[in-house]
């Protein structure tokens, strides 16, 4: 039997922000089913994502006449595997196999518009949309096939992308015979009934990464793996602090190298050559004259510093009477926090490809917003929406900090100025120099505990963190949480760009938090554990507490006990979060050394349990670096973290032994697990440090000389 002929279902046509449009889609794309997504039809779960979101189509899922399925969505691959989980989701609803399903991201030319990829939000905000689009079109193909085959759709079933009869498994059609010839789109309306979690075969199973192949073999493909014919290598004479301004520029040493081509365009100045070790070469004669600015402070007096320059506090949550807490309180707890500036170093510098082909701007570059870069491309060339492309290219690790775009604006400039095609690679000194970093901040704390255990009242402030995680979850009726600087950016303020750096704000909120409710319990004389228990009314938190004590073989304790034993809780992009560890520190060097950590996760439904299980060891493993070692110094403007050499990040030496559970809660709603299991690892060490040794740590990060410092 042949498939017949359907009309096109055909919406009125809106342009989506930089995106491509629904007639230019199916019209790009050819036969096939087509059902768009779009966002705005659902919920938000907190105010993190009632982001500006186009208010039209945000993915398009197709199923193809060769039967294969292929979702368009701006969001991108960074390693956090949602090229895999997003394929299991929708698998799982359109009953189609995960390895027929392909997944197109990132290609400003293919894909409507998408924000960026950030916040944990690509599981529990797109997923369900995704999987409600699967379910529409799984829907549309067994009304084809009831048509097709003359049954009723009470009688049909699918099975790995074939419509079968119930009562004759003989009578099939195929979802690739069904679309042959057809050229149908519609519109997600309403959320169309998913699955039950009894009918899973796909979603909560373990799956290999998708481009596990791609990238141990080298086959995957990032911005700076790019080679176009002519393609010439760009080095940029770069300031030697932020906020200095160029006075003059002498080029003509390296004017007479042979291939050497040198823009100048206002201070913006290049070198570009065919070899990438002629033009490194060349930058070495390059003399540039900068007036550099006063600093302003440096990485030790910059505490004091942003709490001089802090803005009017907003209350972020109050309850009860402060002064009525202090009068209950048997116990006052003090305590001044502090965090410094960290760097995002993932394994991949910024980089990116450019190439101006007829007219048309081509980029391939490491970013987490490729419709960011392409509106800043077409302000910054004044160009037209539809002559600027940004196309796929895996991105090596992002943490945040690829949300920014400049050198794939850099290298589009150079494109467009050439003629030629342009690659721009930053150098990790580069690297260290432009990234936004997460922020310095300073949180203090006024607590109490009266004589029955119980917290009397929490008086909270937190200065240039930014608020997410700075609300407690404890049990406590007089409380007050102010946050100076809603945000992680506070431009004017800090000496250079700060930005999101994985669960932004939370990790410093969290370190905080946690250890001063380790500081009433040592005060209150009470096991850390069951101080939290007496303080808690949040089920899913007690829950985790729980599973994490059984896992961990958690023993009461009245610390400092000598066993190195540390526990911490938060809650992070929807999930819950509990961590118990086990450390030694050598009290002659201030040493630390993680033995063991157990991490509880309640995370709602688990997508890809393997891949989830990897987010939380790649969680603790650098939540290791922030919480001991990793640390920007800096003049004002001047960047002294210049490598790797200057800017420790943890070593496979000191990966701990790691024991994950994701609890079983198929019923409840996916939440995020890119960043939840980071935010305790500070405070989670702080702890430990102290029930090994009596040494109360308040600054991460926490080196040998601090923990010596603390020793007294």
């Amino acid at each position: 039997m042949k498939a017949q002929h359907k009309t096109i279902i055909d919406l009125d046509q809106k342009s989506i922000p930089s995106g491509m449009t629904r007639r230019g889609f199916i019209k790009r794309i050819g036969g096939g089913v087509v059902i768009a997504v779009a966002l705005s039809d659902f919920v938000f779960l907190d105010k993190l994502m009632a982001q500006e979101m186009t208010s039209d189509v945000n993915a398009y899922l197709r199923v193809g006449e060769d039967g294969r399925t292929t979702c368009f969505t701006g969001k991108i691959e960074m390693g956090q595997g949602v090229i895999t989980s997003l394929a299991q989701m929708l698998a799982e609803e359109l009953d189609v196999t995960v390895d027929t399903v392909d997944m197109v991201l990132g290609d400003t030319d293919l894909c409507p518009y998408d924000r960026g990829t950030w916040g944990s939000q690509t599981t529990r905000i797109f997923g369900p949309a995704l999987r409600s689009a699967a379910a529409e079109a799984r829907a549309v193909l067994i009304e084809m096939a009831a048509e097709f085959l003359k049954v009723s759709v009470d009688h049909l079933y699918v099975n790995e992308g074939i419509v079968l009869s119930k009562q004759n498994a003989a009578v099939r059609v195929s979802y690739a015979e069904l679309t042959r010839g057809n050229k149908i789109m519609k519109t997600l309306n309403g959320k169309p009934q998913l699955k039950a979690p009894s009918e899973f075969k796909i979603i909560g199973k373990p799956f290999l990464r998708q481009d596990a192949r791609m990238k141990v073999t080298g086959e995957a493909k990032y911005a700076g793996d790019f080679r176009l014919p002519g393609m010439l290598y760009a080095r940029i004479v770069r300031p030697p602090a932020h906020g200095a301004k160029m006075i003059s520029v002498d080029t003509s040493m390296v004017e007479g190298f042979a291939g050497m081509q040198v823009v100048k365009e206002d201070d913006f100045v290049a070198l570009l050559h065919e070899s990438p070790d002629v033009v490194e070469k060349a930058m070495h004669q390059v003399k540039a004259v900068f007036d550099l600015p006063e600093p302003a402070a440096d990485d030790r007096t910059i505490y004091q510093y942003l709490i001089e320059k802090a803005p009017p506090g907003e209350d972020a949550a109050t309850g009860g009477e402060l002064q009525i807490g202090r009068q209950r309180a048997q116990v006052i707890v003090e305590s001044e926090y502090h965090d410094g500036y960290y760097a995002h170093a993932p394994i991949e510098p910024h980089s990116a490809t450019a190439h101006m082909e007829e007219g048309k701007m081509k980029i391939w570059a490491s970013t987490q917003s490729p419709f960011g870069l392409k509106s800043e491309v077409e302000k910054e060339l004044d160009l037209q929406a539809a002559n600027v492309q940004v196309l796929p290219a895996f991105v090596g690790g992002g943490f945040g900090g690829k949300s920014n775009n400049k050198q794939g604006v850099e290298a589009a400039r150079l494109a467009a100025l050439t003629g030629k095609p342009v690659q721009v690679v930053w150098t990790r000194q580069e690297e260290f120099f432009y990234d936004t970093f997460r922020p310095a901040a300073v949180v203090k704390i006024q607590s109490g505990v009266d004589r029955d255990g119980k917290i009397a009242f929490w008086d909270y402030g937190v200065y240039f963190a930014g608020d997410r995680g700075a609300t407690h979850f404890y049990d406590i009726a007089n409380h007050k949480t102010t946050v100076y600087n809603t945000s992680w950016r506070a431009p004017g303020v800090h000496p250079f760009g700060t930005g999101a750096w994985r669960a932004p704000s939370n990790n410093t909120n969290t370190f905080a938090r946690e250890s001063q409710i380790d500081v009433m319990a040592v005060k209150a004389g009470m096991d850390p554990l069951d101080f939290r228990l007496k303080n808690l009314k949040d089920e899913r938190m007690i829950r985790v507490l729980k599973v994490a004590a059984d896992k961990f073989g958690w023993t009461p304790l009245r610390s400092p006990s000598g066993k190195g034993y540390g526990i911490a809780c938060g809650i992070d992009a929807g999930s819950y979060v509990a961590e118990m560890a086990e450390v030694n520190v050598d009290q002659k060097t201030g040493q630390v050394k993680v033995v063991r950590v157990v991490c509880v996760q309640d995370m709602g439904l688990v997508i890809n349990p393997q891949g989830a299980t990897i987010q939380v060891e790649g969680c603790i493993t650098m939540g290791l670096g922030y919480a001991l070692s990793e640390e920007v110094k800096f003049t004002g403007g001047v960047i002294h973290t210049k490598t790797f050499g200057d800017y420790k990040i943890p070593r496979f030496s000191w990966v701990p032994e790691i024991e994950t559970v994701l609890l079983d809660l198929p019923d409840e709603p996916a939440q995020g697990g890119g960043e939840p299991a980071i935010i305790a690892v500070g405070a989670l060490i702080a702890n430990a440090i102290y029930d090994a040794c009596g040494a109360r740590l308040y600054q991460m990060p926490m080196t040998p000389e601090r923990v010596l410092l603390a020793m007294g």
